[in-house]
């Protein structure tokens, strides 16, 4: 599992729909640990054209245009993270970087440059 995968989660915690597609966030040291959950965004299909969301599709194994919605993490158990749909190429991993620093009020300047 690497940091900016994305994966089809059955009956996520609620969530009205049956299955829903996140994308790992965590970062990669948390994600190679014993440690039993990662911090995952949700994907959607609505694009508001907000900061805090990352348009994706079937560049990334979609099915139709979606958008990562960086206002909705959620902690999730790796163990449900099995249906790998696709991953997040380097220059929409930096478009999640920017759209989580967004929502969780950090500012920019604080980013490392590239």
């Amino acid at each position: 599992m690497k940091r900016g995968e994305l994966y089809r989660v059955r009956r996520p915690p609620g969530d009205p729909k049956p299955a829903r597609v996140f994308v790992v966030v965590s970062r990669q040291p948390l994600i190679d640990s014993t440690y039993s959950t990662v911090i995952c965004a949700p994907v959607f299909t609505q694009w508001h054209g907000l900061p805090t969301q990352v348009a994706v599709g079937t560049g990334e194994g979609l099915k139709h245009e979606s958008a990562i919605q960086c206002d909705g993490l959620m902690s999730l158990e790796k163990s449900r993270l099995t249906d790998y749909v696709g991953e997040l190429a380097g220059d929409k991993l930096r478009d999640l970087d920017d759209a989580l620093l967004v929502a969780l009020g950090i500012p920019a300047s604080t980013r490392p440059p590239a």
